[in-house]
C-alpha cells in the first residue's frame, strides 16, 4: 500500500503527542526532583560531568554555571530558570520512567485524550467531512507499544499514526463491531494528553 502524503503540520502534530507522552513519563516519577536552583545544577553536573556539557545545554555560559552551582547566584532569567527544569525533568529517575512505559507497553495500555480534526474516508452514502471532536479512548498495550516504538524511530509509522489507528479501532469502530471500511485521519491537534 504506498504511503499518502502528510499534511503540511503533521510534524507539529507529532511534535504536540511526543511532548504529551514526555510529560505524562514525568508524573510517573517517585521522588520529586531537587527544587533549590544550587540542587538542579549539582544533579545536571552529575548527569553531565562538566561545566562546558551543563553550560551548553543550558545555552548559557560555564562562568554562570559556576556561580549558580556556588550559590552565587540564586535567580537566573525565566527562560534560563526553564531550561534547568527541563533539563532536569529529563534525566530525572529514568528506571521509573522505563517500567512505567514498559507496563503500559505489555498489560496496561494508554489512554488518550484529544481534541483535534478528524477526517476518514467511507462507503458512499455515510459522511466523511472532517471536524474537530474531543474524544478520549483507552488504547490497548499493542497500541502503547508501537507507539513508544514510534517516538523511538523505530518501525515506519510515526506516533501521530498509531494513535490515529488506535483511536479508528477503539473509538470509532468499537473493536470491530463497527465501520468496518473507515480510514481515520487525526490532524490539527489542539490538544492531547496521554495518560498510563
Amino acid at each position: 500500500m504506498p504511503r499518502r502524503i502528510r499534511p503540511a503540520n503533521a510534524q507539529a502534530d507529532d511534535a504536540l503527542v511526543n511532548e504529551a507522552i514526555e510529560r505524562q513519563a514525568q508524573e510517573a516519577f517517585t521522588t520529586e526532583p531537587p527544587k533549590t536552583l544550587q540542587g538542579r545544577i549539582n544533579f545536571l553536573m552529575k548527569q553531565l560531568k562538566t561545566t562546558k556539557a551543563v553550560a551548553t545545554e543550558l545555552g548559557i555560559s560555564q562562568r554562570s554555571v559556576e556561580r549558580y552551582r556556588k550559590g552565587q547566584r540564586k535567580t537566573p532569567p525565566k527562560d534560563i530558570t526553564d531550561k534547568i527544569d527541563a533539563a532536569v525533568r529529563a534525566r530525572w529517575q529514568p528506571r521509573v520512567r522505563q517500567r512505567a512505559k514498559k507496563r503500559a507497553a505489555t498489560s496496561t495500555g494508554i489512554t488518550v485524550e484529544t481534541r483535534a480534526q478528524f477526517g476518514y474516508s467511507a462507503p458512499i452514502g455515510t459522511t466523511d467531512e472532517g471536524r474537530q471532536r474531543r474524544i478520549t479512548a483507552h488504547l490497548s498495550p499493542e497500541y502503547a507499544r508501537r507507539l513508544f516504538d514510534a517516538q523511538q524511530g523505530i518501525g515506519d509509522q510515526t506516533p501521530n499514526e498509531v494513535i490515529a489507528e488506535g483511536l479508528k479501532e477503539s473509538y470509532f469502530q468499537d473493536h470491530g463491531r463497527r465501520a468496518a471500511n473507515l480510514d481515520v485521519e487525526f490532524t490539527n491537534i489542539d490538544y492531547i494528553d496521554v495518560s498510563y
